[in-house]
């Protein structure tokens, strides 16, 4: 997965709409962000898990926190990822639960969470669920997974040196796709008990 655009909409500290283009670093996918403390770094990484996954990149903060404090109140939250993946391109966009001014009378509503994953072909697929299960089947890995091995934030790389043998060989196997080696591997040796 190579994220091409990124766009968010009053998310995290960003009050307005900001977009990144990620096309010009060229095509190998592999970008550092760096800046100043508070400049916002985390937050391009929870925009994307956010857009991919619906869950920010780290475990202390929820989806419904999402929203940035300093947005107006008719400025919708939203997040919008266009990627390629094995040389297609998606689009995908995703808003969390928030509450905002009501569109009939006073007072406030609950905008509930939306997905949308607009795959090559056109097919739209949307509900969160859904999309969340395609984005998994597209990637082959999940949120976790993803934030372990795809997007690495400031310290996290140490979770993947430091998680146990059965987690590293878990998330390289669904990675690598090496399934059908060890079910080789299980078979030759029953062949050979026998």
């Amino acid at each position: 997965m190579r994220p091409l655009k990124l766009t968010i909409r009053a998310f995290g500290p960003y009050a307005t709409e900001t977009a990144i283009d990620f096309s010009p670093f060229g095509r190998s996918g592999l970008f550092l962000i760096s800046g100043d403390t508070g400049a916002g770094k985390t937050t391009v990484f929870d925009a994307i898990s956010f857009a991919l996954f619906g869950q920010p990149s780290g475990q202390n903060r929820e989806p419904s926190m999402m929203r940035s404090k300093y947005a107006a109140p008719s400025t919708s939250t939203e997040v919008l990822l266009c990627f390629e993946h094995r040389g297609l391109i998606y689009h995908i966009r995703r808003n969390p639960e928030y509450e905002r001014p009501s569109l009939r009378g006073d007072g406030t509503t609950t905008q509930r969470a939306e997905a949308e994953l607009t795959l090559p072909g056109g097919q739209l697929i949307t509900k969160n669920r859904d999309v969340n299960n395609a984005i998994q089947d597209l990637l082959g890995i999940d949120h976790n997974q993803f934030a372990q091995i795809a997007m690495i934030a400031q310290g996290d790389f140490m979770k993947l040196l430091v998680a146990d043998t059965e987690d590293r060989m878990r998330i390289f196997r669904q990675i690598f796709a090496t399934d059908r080696y060890n079910r080789l591997q299980d078979l030759l040796k029953r062949k050979y008990s026998e």
